[in-house]
């Protein structure tokens, strides 16, 4: 059984790790893209940003189906007030209080809130746990791509750091 408290925990393991991404990459280089048709390091922190508050919103506020057009409306109402090409401090501290007042209103619900059937954007229905597991892994597939433009610019993730440490250790 998948439990709420290890899907948060996770969750603020890997926004700590996309938080040191977005500090660590050359502030004067958000607008960096690999190719002209990716979106730019910025676009997407920016987007992890966003897609986290908006989503976990709207899963707080009772929304049961995500998979209607007005979502995306009703997401914005609740994105932070971080303006365009805001820098990598800005957009840090964010994502920081983002994860920490989100994982807390998260924990704070009921068992029963978990186990309720909602729809999810394509179409398939799930618990509202597995709603969270989706907006965890969504952000953890961007931070891959931010891990690759970092790598890309000759930074090693902080997650390869650690276990590089670790090997070292032994």
């Amino acid at each position: 059984m998948v439990r709420v408290e290890h899907v948060l925990d996770s969750w603020k393991t890997i926004r700590r790790d996309t938080i040191t991404a977005v500090e660590e990459f050359p502030a004067t280089e958000f607008d960096f893209r690999p190719t002209p048709d990716m979106a730019t390091f910025g676009e997407i922190a920016r987007h992890i940003l966003d897609a986290g508050d908006g989503l976990t919103a709207l899963l707080l506020a009772g929304e049961d189906d995500f998979s209607l057009p007005e979502r995306r409306a009703r997401m914005k109402e609740h994105l932070r007030n971080v303006p365009p090409g805001a820098g990598a401090s800005e957009l840090a501290a964010a994502m920081q209080a983002s994860i920490d007042e989100r994982t807390a209103a998260l924990a704070a619900q009921p068992a029963e809130f978990y186990a309720q059937i909602i729809t999810r954007m394509d179409g398939q229905r799930v618990t509202r746990l597995e709603m969270l597991q989706t907006i965890k892994e969504h952000e953890l597939t961007h931070r891959a791509q931010m891990f690759m433009d970092l790598r890309l610019k000759g930074i090693v993730p902080a997650t390869t750091r650690r276990r590089l440490a670790k090997q070292a250790a032994r």
